[in-house]
This record gives C-alpha cells, structure tokens and sequence, in this order.
C-alpha cells in the first residue's frame, strides 16, 4: 500500500502546476445493483490518488487561494448506526488525521461552504459530464456565487478539465506506484497459473473464472482489475467474450484475458494455450505468428518511439504471418495498405496501464502521437482471431489467439512487468504436461 507522504507528494505537484483556481474531484457515486443491494464501491480514480480516500459520498477540493485551506475534504460524518451495518468511516476527524486534509466537514455542508471557496477564484477545474448529478450541484455553487455580483464578489471566469494536469501526472508512474503494480502483476501470475492448473477437457469456462478470482483474493488483490474473459474454442475469437459458461473441449484453445487489482492498481495479461495439453500445427502456426508479433512490438517500447509504431510493429509481423500462411493474399505492402487483415486483427496493439486498465492520459499531443517517456506503462497485446465462417480455409476456423503483457518504459529498454508468466509454446505445453501427469 502506497504511504501517506505518496499522496501529499501528489497534491503539492497538482497545486503547483494549476496556478490561480480551485479544484473540484467528486467520488464515484453508488449504484444500485437491484432492489436495496448495492454494487461493490470503487472510488474514483482521480480522488483516490490525490488523497487515498475510499469511502463514497465524498469530495475534495483543492485551492490554491485560500492560505489555511489548501486541502478540503467533505466527508460522511461518523454515525455509530450506520457504521454497525456499513462498517467503520474515518469521519471529519479522520479526513483531516488520516487523510491530509487542512480542514474537513461533513459531506451535507457542501452545497453552502463550497460556493465560499470559489468566491473570486479566477479559475476552476472541475470534469463537467462525468456526473451530471453532480454538475448541477457544481452550477448551483456557481449560481450562489453569481448572486454576490453587486457585492463585488466575482465567480471563477473559466472551467478547465482537472484531467489536464491529474492526468498528465498519473501517467508517469512513481517508484511506489512501479512497486505496486509489481506487486499487483505477481498477484495475477499466480492466478494464471492456477487457471493453467485446472483448465481441461469438460471442464466449463466459469470453473477457471471462479479459480482467477479466488487465487486474486487469497493473495491480497482486492478485486479483479476489468471483467476476466475466459474462453475456449470459438470464444476465444470473441474479444471481450464476458459469459464464460460454455464446456471446454479437447483440441481447443482457451484464451484467458485476466488481471488483478492491488491498492488500485491493474494488471491486464493475456495468455492462450492448448486445453488438451498439445497446439495442433495450425494453432501452433497462429500462435507463433502472435508471440513473434508481440516479441517485436515489445523491442520497440522505448523513450521517443510512440504507441502507433509498437502497433506498426507487431502488425507488420501478423500481415506477414497471415500471408505467408495462406489466411490473406500478398504481397505484404498492399495487404497492410488495404487493411485486408481487419478480419483477423481488429483492435490496436497497446494502451496505458495504471489505476484503470484502460487508464488515462493523452494519446496524441498537439495532434501528434504522443512520444513515449521512462515511467509511463503500457500493454502489448497483440492477437489473431479467425472466427468460424471466416473467408478462409476452414482449417482455421475457431483458431483465437492473443498475449498481452504489462510493459514498463525505460531509459536501458522495456521491462515486462508480467514476464513471469510462461507464454512459449514449448514452455506451456511442458507445463500442461506436467500437469496432466500429477
């Protein structure tokens, strides 16, 4: 778990970088999953890494025009009741002992000590249509502030995306945020090993699911990072395949897209192999094409190269693959010029990886695509997906590959977070081998 100084560190670096203005980051709100039960909370990303913060019903505000304010949190009060059923809240007590905070106050003084903090605050930052909730709340603040016009008070001129500066500093990742995301890919290693552990002929897709997530809370993880996808056979041609309930089948591959979450932070891997045991020589064809798609997308994760030519990479390795297995017609030039392999590959090769899995931070800069930097961490995940009915010999139909590993950018070369987990073909029959003989 990141230490308290992370998160100060953090709010002094956001401070100082938004000049003249005060910041508003709201929580997630609760849903309801149906009837009076809840939905599992997750705090906003956002808040959670400028403060550590998790309870609902909260919100921090950030100014740098108030002298003893500078960090305000509305909270939940304590409530011995609530608590009895809900469990324990750190309280306007705890915000301010726990948290960091200047000053702290309970969450239903919001609506009249807010429009005070942004009286004559030339600027503020605040994410509109996030929340549309909360938006009338943020436009209610600024009515109230309005209405002091012929006082001589003045409401902030302009409204700026926090995510300009928050974002920015989220992707760069900290070497407590590197460790933790470590941490968070041993985690998922386990999982996928255990999964490559029960994963067999007649055994059905939620039975691996429920080993994932199992293995994720017996070692510390307190959620999965996104939904695990689990599928076998003709699933393992479905990109984001969330049911995971059809009986696995021998001769098929399973393709396992999973990751844990640690202290909030994802991990996202995916790994294919035989549930048999053995690759057949078309899957093994697909699937060394994939590795070596990957293997070059991955070399090329280095300051100054930009995630259009990781991508660039890897496709040049699949489009040669699929002609040179027959899948799609050459030459290569004209086949990726025509895009004649979006049958098969469909999707881009990486994204950033942090708090969200899918995490946040600009792709392009001033309509350029973004430059890669030590500290940021991305996927590389390529994939081939012959779905059956697809315009191609039939010997390949139901064939559905994709390895995806968490890579760390860095000034001697990329460090694969997830390089513990098997991925050659050689290697991972050796281990199913193994397993089949215990």
């Amino acid at each position: 778990m990141l230490a308290a100084s992370e998160f100060a560190v953090r709010r002094a670096r956001f401070l100082n970088a938004m000049g003249r203005g005060v910041a508003v980051f709201a929580s997630t709100p609760v849903h309801l999953r149906n009837n009076d039960v809840e939905h599992e909370y997750r705090q906003d990303s956002d808040l959670y890494y400028l403060t550590g913060f998790d309870e609902p019903e909260s919100v921090l505000v950030l100014s740098t025009e108030h002298a003893q304010h500078k960090v305000v949190l509305f909270v939940r009060p304590r409530n011995p009741e609530r608590e009895t059923w809900d469990g324990p809240r750190a309280g306007v007590e705890g915000a301010v002992a726990r948290f960091g905070a200047d000053a702290a106050f309970p969450i239903a003084e919001l609506a009249s000590k807010l429009p005070e903090y942004l009286q004559d605050c030339p600027r503020l930052y605040y994410r509109l249509g996030r929340d549309r909730r909360f938006d009338a709340r943020i436009l209610d603040a600024l009515d109230a502030v309005r209405g002091k016009a012929r006082t001589g008070v003045l409401p902030p001129r302009e409204i700026v995306d926090p995510g300009t500066i928050v974002h920015e500093m989220r992707l760069r990742k900290s070497a407590a945020e590197i460790e933790t995301m470590l941490r968070a890919a041993e985690i998922t290693a386990k999982a996928h090993a255990r999964a490559m552990e029960i994963a067999a002929p007649g055994r059905y897709e939620y039975e691996v699911e429920a080993e994932l997530l199992r293995t994720f809370r017996a070692h510390g993880a307190e959620r999965p990072a996104y939904g695990s996808i689990v599928g076998s056979g003709p699933n393992a041609t479905i990109l984001h395949h969330r049911r995971n309930d059809r009986r696995m089948e021998q001769g098929e591959l399973l393709l396992i897209d999973a990751g844990a979450e640690y202290a909030y932070y994802a991990c996202d891997v995916t790994r294919t192999f035989p549930v048999g045991g053995r690759f057949s020589p078309e899957q093994r064809a697909i699937y060394d094409v994939v590795l070596a798609a990957q293997a070059a997308a991955i070399a090329a994760v280095r300051p100054g190269t930009t995630l259009n030519e990781v991508h660039q990479k890897a496709l040049e390795v699949l489009v040669d693959g699929l002609v040179t297995l027959g899948l799609i017609e050459g030459p290569v030039a004209s086949a990726m010029q025509e895009e004649r392999y979006k049958p098969y590959y469909m999707h881009r090769t990486s994204h950033w990886l942090g708090m969200d899995v899918h995490d946040v931070g600009d792709y392009f800069v001033s309509k350029q695509a973004r430059e890669l930097e030590p500290g940021f961490v991305l996927t590389v995940e390529p994939g081939l997906y012959i779905a059956p009915g697809s315009p191609c010999d039939p010997i390949w139909h139901g064939i559905g590959v994709r390895i995806e590993d968490d890579v760390l950018v860095t000034n001697d070369g990329p460090q694969v977070l997830t390089a513990a987990i098997p991925k050659r073909a050689e290697e991972l029959e050796q281990l199913l081998a193994a397993r089949a003989s215990t």
